[in-house]
């Protein structure tokens, strides 16, 4: 059985914290021991850029964020591990695929988006202060990911868009110039940690609320020790719900060490003592990774050939594939003798409707249909899984658009509700659509 490839991307724009060690860190180091897995991280500092233009900045965060991993537990030579501008074919991929991805669909990308909208609610130019490369950012994102054939892409709900706009690009590209890209899958892990910070809001540098991963114990504690916590007095019940300090205990604590500290709340635990508990547990399992994070940091050299290998071993991946790539498209040496012209009738047949699968945000897998141009025909309903929407497909196809009818609650076939058309769509391009796709299939 083919192993999965699950790939990690860290932008590298500042230092490590505890949030990011348990939201992120902790369970890609224990991702990365699958046997089944063929897993990659990458130092996104090409991404960095997008909002940092302090390249001191950028460097540092880059060294720091390379040691937090080591020091938790990466194995460089069990993954692939490299800087994401070490990988030259990265930004070429990125400009073959900005070439069939549809700027309307760039335009709906959430960040753009919402700093568009900003720009509006205050009176100003609708694009003031964005950059080209915030418009971007998701065709990176996508050379990123489509690059190393990426099955799946630990993601926050937040980034699911992006990798739905990276199947979008990778389904367009394989359309005009033949299956070259694995479709890729967002994988959200609903039991990953989002932990407070000092203030309870989510922890962010943008709220410059956080705890740094390997701070100086001294300056752990005194972060531990001004976490805000209500009035309630030492033997008052105090409840967990909302409790930024429960929250971080139980990110670091076994369940009996969280059930105790439960506990302990309900019968009046002081503040305090809670607090310095907490120090003790973080500190008892961040001591050991601090030290060896510091002998890291003062070896550069050591992370930046680790780093270099990395690229080593990526680029044997990305370097024949994007000389696939550039074959596909025309990028030709003119010594191989130029390909004949296609006659028009066989180019008309190679742009047929096709069907695009993905996976919504509430989890369900759905499909939809697009002619040859690209445009919505039919926007199906949600199913329990990728294989029962895939099982659909498969039969409508073999239909030919046979079977087909309009009810109520939309088109139907096989007795249950298929989709939805869209303004414009009827049902008679849907089965001129799958008609053609038959006969091509045949």
């Amino acid at each position: 059985m083919a192993k999965q490839r699950v790939l990690t991307g860290i932008t590298t724009s500042g230092t490590p914290h505890l949030g990011n060690y348990a939201g992120a860190i902790r369970p890609a180091v224990a991702a990365s021991l699958r046997a089944d897995v063929e897993s990659f991280y990458f130092l996104a500092d090409y991404h960095a850029l997008v909002k940092v233009q302090d390249p001191a900045r950028v460097q540092r965060s880059t060294l720091e964020i390379a040691a937090s991993w080591l020091a938790a537990g990466l194995d460089p030579s069990r993954v692939w591990f490299y800087r994401q501008s070490d990988i030259p074919e990265i930004p070429e991929l990125t400009w073959l695929l900005t070439c069939v991805a549809g700027k309307g669909l760039l335009n709906r990308a959430h960040a753009y988006k919402a700093a568009v909208d900003r720009n509006q609610a205050e009176g100003q130019d609708p694009d003031a202060g964005i950059n080209a490369g915030l418009f971007m950012y998701p065709v990176l994102m996508a050379a990123d990911i489509l690059m190393f054939g990426a099955h799946q892409v630990p993601v926050g709900r937040d980034q699911v868009q992006h990798i739905e706009m990276a199947r979008d690009f990778a389904a367009r590209f394989n359309h005009l110039f033949g299956e070259h890209f694995v479709l890729p899958s967002a994988a959200i892990d609903e039991h990953v940690a989002t932990l407070p910070g000092l203030d309870g809001r989510k922890m962010s540098k943008s709220y410059d609320n956080t705890i740094p991963l390997f701070a100086p114990s001294k300056q752990l504690r005194a972060l531990i020790l001004s976490i805000v916590t209500d009035s309630r007095a030492p033997g008052e019940a105090k409840s967990t719900e909302g409790s930024a300090l429960f929250q971080l205990y139980q990110a670091f604590a076994t369940g009996e060490q969280t059930e105790a500290m439960r506990r302990a709340f309900a019968e009046g635990i002081a503040w305090g003592e809670a607090k310095q508990a907490l120090v003790e547990l973080i500190e008892g399992q961040v001591a050991p990774m601090r030290d060896k994070y510091e002998s890291l940091m003062a070896r550069p050299d050591e992370i930046e050939d680790v780093l270099r290998e990395g690229a080593v071993k990526a680029r044997r991946i990305a370097t024949p594939f994007l000389a696939t790539l550039r074959q596909a498209v025309g990028l030709r040496d003119l010594r191989q003798g130029a390909a004949p012209a296609k006659p028009a009738g066989k180019t008309a047949a190679r742009r047929q409707p096709s069907f695009k699968q993905y996976r919504e945000p509430d989890g369900r897998f759905s499909f939809k249909l697009l002619d040859a141009e690209g445009g919505l025909l039919l926007q199906g309903v949600g199913h329990d899984s990728a294989r029962e929407a895939g099982q659909r497909i498969a039969r409508l196809k073999a239909s030919a658009g046979e079977g087909l009818s309009e009810g109520g609650q939309g088109v139907e076939f096989e007795g249950a509700v298929l989709g939805q058309l869209p303004p414009g769509a009827t049902l008679d391009s849907l089965r001129d659509a799958l008609a053609a796709l038959a006969e091509a299939e045949a």
